[in-house]
């Protein structure tokens, strides 16, 4: 092949990557800037094609819904219990199926990981059924529950593929020198797991918040912040929930920037050991 067809080749594929670029970021992006325009839009609804003005009113009326507030504590409050819950179990998980030896390994594993296949409809309505057995009314601890029962199982995935990684000969050379097994888990083991664990709470919290199927099932006569904004679309929305969108991006753009710095500097201190 000549100079000049290999330069027309790769200048096509250049093209068409750059092409494909645009399209991948319009398709991702759009639609959030859309929702932000919205929500300075004085239109009563959701619109960027009817433009009555720029105004602030909208946060002013996100303010004063204390439904929705309600709704984002609920929210916070089961997203927090949710990691509490989770994480202990999927690190459970995570060190059951990697340290045992046994022939039954792929079948504790298949079992662990079904409640990721399994529909949030179900999870929710088998968790209220079972609690209300014991006279415990669908709420934020049913909720909870409910949740934990597959984010559990993303937590020992991840466990699992850092605890695949791990030096075991660390852990023999500390039980040669006389540690227990709880010393060396609270010294070698959980130190290595620290930023799975961090990583791990992050995407369980987003998991837990962003929930709907489960929760609405399973919740009860309360509710969250994402379940009111279900019930409400069928009535119509007011550009009100564009600000909780706008609010959520901002959160979102200093939480990614505080866990990328927080990976950086983990990355540092491995590399200097």
């Amino acid at each position: 092949m000549s100079a000049l067809s290999k330069t027309m080749t790769g200048g096509v594929s250049r093209i068409i990557l750059n092409v494909y670029l645009v399209i991948f970021f319009l398709y991702m992006f759009l639609p959030l800037l859309i929702m932000v325009i919205a929500g300075f839009n004085d239109f009563s609804q959701p619109s960027v094609t009817v433009w009555k003005g720029f105004t602030l009113k909208w946060f002013g009326v996100l303010a004063g819904d204390a439904r929705m507030w309600a709704g984002l504590l609920n929210s916070v409050i089961i997203a927090v219990a949710v990691i509490a819950i989770s994480l202990p179990l999927g690190l459970a998980g995570a060190l059951l199926v990697t340290r045992l030896e046994s022939r039954y390994n792929g079948l504790l594993y298949g079992i662990l990981v079904s409640p990721l296949l399994t529909p949030g409809i179900i999870l929710g309505i088998s968790t209220l059924v079972f609690w209300q057995r014991l006279d415990v009314p669908g709420g934020l601890f049913t909720a909870a529950i409910a949740q934990s029962t597959f984010i559990s199982s993303y937590a020992m995935l991840m466990f699992m593929a850092r605890l695949q990684r791990q030096d075991l000969s660390l852990e023999e050379a500390a039980a040669d020198l006389g540690a227990t097994h709880v010393q060396s888990f609270y010294r070698i083991t959980l130190p290595f797991l620290r930023p799975t664990i961090a990583t791990a709470a992050v995407i369980g919290f987003f998991q837990s918040f962003e929930n709907y199927n489960t929760t609405i099932f399973s919740i009860g006569g309360q509710h969250t912040l994402v379940t009111e904004i279900g019930s409400r679309m069928r009535f119509g929305l007011s550009p009100a929930i564009n600000v909780i969108g706008i609010l959520f991006i901002v959160i979102t753009i200093v939480f990614a920037t505080l866990y990328v710095l927080f990976r950086e500097r983990e990355r540092k201190r491995e590399s200097a050991r």
